[in-house]
């Protein structure tokens, strides 16, 4: 890695994801003007409702979806799209999916699994002492009792771990979780974040790890970045923005949560379809602000109604894409 010291391990600039627009729609902007910055050793949590767009960016940000505008940097190089500049990618930044199950060839033993990224990538070491070494990084101690076992011979937890040893194998410098807890029993998923915790103390990783969890958010990253409808809304760390929301989208989830005071705050309807993204802020025809009347005691209704907010630069301090707060960026 040659990222200077503080310097963002991966930046995203301006990125949007468009697809083409089914039975007659126009385009889905899935992505929308996305700005990131995700450091050495930094877990960042990306929250948001299914449909927000959260997994596009992080596939986008694996090579695995091409961006239709903007641009992904890593490690201070762009990201190409050539066969041999994704492969080379893929070796440093790493997907973790969210069922694994679904991850996992049932014909592959626990062995072959992880080491199938090494034979991908013509890894030319002693593939019997990474396989091994990687499990034990996981908590599948010691590993040669799982090598010769098959994923239906496992736990949900103990197949979580072979996914992720799975990615570590490679011994990357960021890993991409996608939901990676949510198919797990309650009783496991402290376990797995932990695990997540510990790698990042002991081997420096990143990680983004894409939920729509608050309180995995808050369990296990540095900042957060909430996305609603392709862009993220606000941002900040991980105490800004769960202990002291801006944005009403933020302080609408927070709300339901079991642990938050006060009476819940249920949105109306669903998310606009990407592909018919409304005039003015995407969230005002959902928002509290509005429905509430303070949008307009403070004299921005209309601004909500009309007016785009800024997209949110990648700055580290805490910022929110609304009107109520018209200079986005807010004090440190």
């Amino acid at each position: 890695m040659t990222t200077t010291p503080n310097a963002p391990l991966l930046t995203v600039r301006d990125l949007g994801v468009t697809f083409p627009g089914r039975q007659g729609a126009g385009p889905a902007r899935a992505v929308d003007g996305v700005q990131l910055d995700i450091r050495p050793g930094e877990i960042v949590a990306l929250v948001g409702e299914s449909g927000c767009g959260k997994s596009t960016l992080a596939r986008a940000l694996l090579g695995l979806v091409k961006p239709t505008a903007g641009q992904v940097t890593y490690d201070g190089r762009e990201l190409s799209y050539s066969q041999r500049a994704l492969r080379a990618h893929r070796r440093q930044v790493q997907l973790v999916l969210q069922d694994p199950s679904g991850s996992l060839n049932p014909r592959h033993t626990v062995y072959d699994a992880v080491a199938e990224g090494l034979r991908i990538h013509g890894h030319a070491g002693d593939e019997r002492k990474a396989v091994a070494d990687a499990l034990s990084r996981a908590g599948l101690r010691p590993p040669e009792r799982f090598f010769l076992r098959y994923p239906h011979e496992l736990s949900g937890g103990q197949r979580q771990r072979v996914v992720i040893a799975g990615a570590l194998v490679l011994e990357p410098e960021l890993l991409v979780a996608d939901e990676p807890v949510a198919s797990l029993d309650a009783s496991v998923r402290g376990e797995i974040l932990a695990l997540l915790l510990r790698l990042r103390t002991e081997l420096g990783l990143a990680a983004l790890v894409v939920t729509h969890d608050l309180g995995l958010a808050w369990n296990i990253a540095d900042r957060v970045a909430v996305m609603y409808l392709g862009r993220i809304v606000e941002t900040g760390t991980v105490e800004e923005v769960l202990t002291s929301p801006r944005h009403p989208y933020t302080q609408a989830l927070l709300s339901v949560l079991p642990e938050a005071p006060g009476t819940p705050v249920v949105l109306s309807g669903e998310p606009p379809d990407p592909s018919r993204i409304p005039s003015g802020c995407r969230f005002h025809a959902r928002c509290p602000a509005l429905a509430n009347g303070e949008a307009e005691r403070a004299g921005v209704a209309e601004a909500c109604r009309t007016k785009d907010p800024a997209v949110l630069n990648a700055d580290t301090r805490s910022q929110s894409a609304c009107h109520l707060s018209p200079t986005g960026l807010m004090p440190a």
